[in-house]
């Protein structure tokens, strides 16, 4: 058993996210059997991720604030501190926070069996895939 230091803050990249977006790594694996990743993800009123999916999907628990998540077919979903969103296999999709409104959530994932193909990022959103039209 061990006490983990806090790694610090970082700020996700502009290729990947439109707005101010900061992480906080809270679980990683340590050997190669582990999979699972935590991260406290926080969003800046408005900001986005771009499109991407996950291998082996994703569950996003919002903690803070309104979350807004779309799919391809322009679904778009507000979720609400307390509630939990799942995130299929290969699904294309986007997370953001509310306009007006700093959204926080934790974001946990496997990884796939090739790790660098764990999260496949594709192009940002529009306003209208923002907005569900």
């Amino acid at each position: 058993m061990q006490i983990e230091s806090k790694n610090p803050t970082v700020k996700n990249p502009a290729a990947q996210f439109a707005g101010d977006v900061w992480l906080d790594v809270v679980a990683a694996p340590h050997t190669d059997d582990q999979r699972m990743t935590v991260a406290n993800v926080r969003f800046a009123p408005g900001a986005r991720t771009a499109w991407h999916s996950h291998a082996r999907g994703q569950y996003l628990r919002v903690t803070q604030g309104v979350a807004r998540f779309g799919t391809r077919d322009g679904n778009v979903l507000d979720v609400h501190p307390g509630e939990t969103i799942y995130i299929a296999p290969g699904e294309e999709h986007f997370h953001a926070s509310a306009a007006g409104s700093f959204m926080e959530h934790i974001a946990m994932l496997e990884s796939g069996d090739d790790p660098s193909a764990t999260t496949i990022w594709l192009e940002h959103i529009t306003d209208d895939d923002y907005n569900g039209h």
